[in-house]
């Protein structure tokens, strides 16, 4: 049996999360590769903004921020260059990462500030009225497109090796082991580390755009869930609506903080 309880506030329980959220189970991914990792629980700072995965942080016992909508990564970065001792862990959902806190995290991956951000891409606002988001496919129906988004969807991961991330990854509620292993070897890397997961959103996603239950969510990505390596050897038409998981980007260069302490270093002794 896994200790989640030594890394929980269970006088914070029961959760707020929907029947069939897939908070649950990234935030159990989240604690068993933190275990794994064997890093103190004093010496990590989990971060968020507003939105059902920002509620992560009330439920766990680190040293934690719940701050404003969409500014998790600028508090995040505030916080590493003020304690570079710390393991930073953002905590973020689709709207609050890549809408209005889609500069913040851009920037920070082109500094490549030394962060772990795991992202809960359910495709929608959920805790704030099922409004659509930047990864809201297009068609699918939401509180303000009743008529089906007409909008291109941001694909976070491609976006974050665009703007300079060293370590990416992908994967789903229904891969629930792989998203540790994913969290773990992010926790690890120096850097800017994204882990992205598609969660299911049951009420605000599912129900007007008739996706069924969770389960059946779940099923849907497994059935439609590719292997990196396969991936690569296949066309954009056979790769069209499925979801790529896996490691998809991973390597080295400067981190941010190291080098600001350097230049620190460097202009005190003038």
């Amino acid at each position: 049996m896994f200790p989640y309880e030594k890394y929980l506030r269970l006088d914070k329980f029961p959760h707020i999360w929907c029947t069939g959220c897939g908070c649950g189970i990234i935030m159990k991914a989240m604690l068993r590769a933190i275990e794994h990792s064997k890093i103190p629980k004093d010496s990590i700072a989990l971060v968020s903004g507003i939105g059902c995965s920002s509620r992560t942080p009330g439920y766990v016992d680190f040293n934690t921020l719940h701050t404003t909508h969409g500014r998790a990564i600028a508090f995040a970065t505030g916080l590493k260059l003020a304690k570079p001792e710390l393991k930073i862990i953002v905590v973020s959902g689709d709207g609050d990462a890549t809408a209005i806190g889609g500069n913040h995290f851009i920037h920070a991956a082109r500094r490549n500030i030394d962060m772990t951000v795991i992202i809960y891409n359910n495709y929608i606002y959920g805790m704030t009225g099922g409004q659509a988001s930047p990864t809201t496919p297009l068609g699918k129906k939401a509180s303000t497109a009743p008529y089906g988004s007409i909008e291109p969807t941001f694909d976070i991961s491609g976006l974050a090796i665009a703007a300079g991330a060293t370590f990416v990854a992908r994967s789903t509620c229904y891969h629930a082991v792989q998203i540790d292993k994913f969290i773990q070897k992010g926790l690890l890397k120096k850097g800017f580390s994204l882990i992205e997961v598609l969660s299911p959103c049951p009420i605000y996603y599912a129900r007007p755009n008739r996706e069924g239950t969770s389960v059946d969510m779940l099923r849907w990505y497994k059935e439609n869930s590719i292997p990196i390596e396969v991936a690569r050897k296949m066309s954009d038409t056979e790769k069209e609506r499925k979801i790529i998981t896996g490691i998809l980007h991973n390597i080295e260069r400067a981190e941010f903080c190291e080098e600001y302490r350097k230049l620190v270093k460097r202009v005190s002794k003038n």
